[in-house]
């Protein structure tokens, strides 16, 4: 650059400076300066980049005058001069593209580069960033000029910072702001898929960037699992597991990774796929629930993006919000499944009571109806929402069962099975009934609940006494046999005696009275004849209340 004298160096000084006080935002601050200094210094290009404290490296912030693939290039200069520049030194260098230190010295030919002055960037004695001032001729930078270099870069390194410090007082009240928003939106609803997909569509809206992706560990392999995306597309989303990526593995452990430029951080794999989709950078930052990771939010940007603190420490405090809602949530879901769960084996088990035959209920040692099955409640004529809750003893009132039987207090006062017979008058006559009622214990021992099952037992009674009747008539026959066999002995003699006397009297008065006597022997063996061949017998009624018996 052409010799200037010290008023050119403060009408230059004056117009940097009003440049940059033009703007607050850091972003255009630096894109003034590097597209306005080559026209006042006589330069032919300036680039400025900004030391990214994550990777102690220095990344483009702004320039003008050269090619992208220049700009783009591994290694910003030698490590000598990268070494003095973070010392806080200037370095004037000549014959750029000669120099064989340059690793990418074929790129530096290409742009043809041959004369480069390179200024740290200060604020309050700590270095931020470099100006590079750069020509395609070459030129000896006097000390005049360097002087005067390093005073710009300062005024630079001010405007930056004051900037930075405006931009971030914006976000911070723009991001206060979202943090309401976007946390009073995810602890509206207990629905996951709601709250997962509001969080990757507002979190890279307020932060100006392209998308965004959730992952969640999975407890059974430990292993991340895409539960939400927003803004990407699904090839990109198929490339792989990411769990070996550095910035994925430093973020769960519990803290914020950001990347500027995923195309040459090792802490990125599968760089092709990234610039395929056009992603710059990515802030990684942990999901966190009570102090523990469950998962990752990732920030993608289209654009290469120095991620402020304050863009880190939204992210961050949505990323907490977001994980306490997330494991809401699923706690819900979980709730919510035990519910349909419960209620499903509550209908099981309604089913299963429902068939069983006998009557059915539960009482609860309050004795409360708990629980009735379907023939219970028709045989009370009752709905289920009339008995439940009801006092257990109201369901007995009338019936031939009083306190001291009743097999479910029995059972609440010795925690041991407990049986009743009793009756109850209906319309079609006397029914009986058996109630046998079972405990069921809670965890301290205590019987918490009664089961109590009612047959009717009418028809069994009727067996059991139609069997009755048929052993008396059993003992009834066979004392009747054992009669008759008793009786025919001395019967036979009798009328064998008397026909052998009837022969040998004479007076005929004698012999009628004899075959009287005969006839009724007769009478009499037929008699026991009936009686030893007899099966039955019934009663039948005879004179007043007497009642006779005939022979069957």
């Amino acid at each position: 650059m052409a010799p200037i004298n010290e008023l050119k160096y403060l009408k230059v000084f004056q117009k940097v400076t009003k440049l940059i006080s033009m703007v607050l935002d850091h972003q255009q601050v630096m894109d003034t300066i590097v597209r306005e200094l080559p026209g006042l210094l006589d330069i032919d290009a300036a680039t400025i980049r900004l030391l990214d404290p994550s990777t102690n490296t220095f990344v483009l912030g702004a320039a003008h005058g050269l090619s992208m693939e220049y700009l783009s290039r591994s290694h910003i200069d030698t490590e000598e001069t990268m070494a003095m520049i973070n010392s806080g030194y200037p370095v004037a260098k000549t014959d750029v593209d000669q120099d064989t230190h340059f690793s990418d010295q074929g790129l530096v030919s290409q742009e043809g580069v041959k004369s480069v002055l390179t200024l740290p960037i200060l604020f309050q004695d700590s270095v931020i960033g470099i100006l590079r001032l750069l020509t395609r001729s070459n030129r000896i930078f006097t000390s005049e000029e360097i002087s005067f270099s390093m005073a710009l870069a300062e005024q630079v390194g001010i405007a930056i910072s004051t900037g930075r410090m405006f931009k971030e007082m914006e976000n911070q009240i723009d991001f206060m702001k979202e943090v309401q928003d976007i946390s009073a939106l995810v602890n509206s609803t207990l629905d996951i898929d709601s709250v997962l997909n509001t969080i990757v569509e507002r979190l890279p809206r307020s932060m100006g960037c392209k998308a965004c992706t959730i992952r969640l560990l999975r407890p059974q392999t430990n292993q991340l699992e895409l539960v939400a995306a927003h803004g990407i597309s699904e090839e990109y989303l198929r490339r792989g597991q990411v769990e070996g990526e550095r910035n994925i593995a430093v973020a769960l452990t519990g803290e914020p990774v950001s990347v500027y430029d995923v195309s040459r951080d090792e802490r990125v794999l599968y760089k092709d796929d990234m610039e395929k989709e056009g992603i710059k950078s990515l802030l990684a930052v942990p999901l966190k629930v009570k102090g523990g990771v469950i998962g990752i939010i990732r920030i993608l940007s289209d654009s290469h993006h120095c991620f402020t603190s304050s863009e880190i420490n939204f992210a961050v405090t949505i990323a907490e919000i977001s994980g306490t809602a997330i494991q809401n949530a699923k706690t819900y879901q979980k709730i919510t499944l035990l519910f349909n769960q419960v209620e499903e084996s509550e209908r099981f088990v309604a089913n299963i009571l429902n068939c069983i035959h006998p009557q059915l209920l539960v009482v609860d040692k309050d004795r409360h109806l708990v629980l009735a099955n379907r023939v219970f409640l028709a045989a009370m004529g009752k709905e289920e929402k009339e008995l439940l809750g009801v006092d257990y003893h109201t369901l007995w009132q009338g019936h031939d069962c009083t306190a001291e039987n009743c097999p479910v207090e029995q059972v609440l006062a010795t925690g041991q099975a407990a049986s009743h017979e009793h009756q109850l008058v209906k319309d079609d006559g006397t029914h009986w009934y058996e109630r046998t009622a079972s405990p069921m214990f809670g965890d301290a021992g205590q019987v918490e609940y009664v089961i109590e099952v009612i047959r009717d037992i009418t028809a069994k009674r009727q067996l059991e006494q139609e069997h009755l009747e048929r052993v008396k008539l059993q003992g009834v026959v066979e004392l009747a046999g054992t009669v008759a066999h008793e009786i025919n002995s001395p019967l036979f003699a009798a009328l064998g005696t008397a026909q052998l006397l009837e022969e040998e009297l004479e007076s005929e008065e004698l012999v009628k009275d004899l075959q009287a006597i005969i006839r009724n022997l007769k009478n009499i063996g037929e008699l026991t004849r009936k009686m030893i061949a007899m099966t039955g017998f019934e009663s039948r009624d005879y004179v007043g209340k007497t009642k006779i018996v005939e022979l069957r």
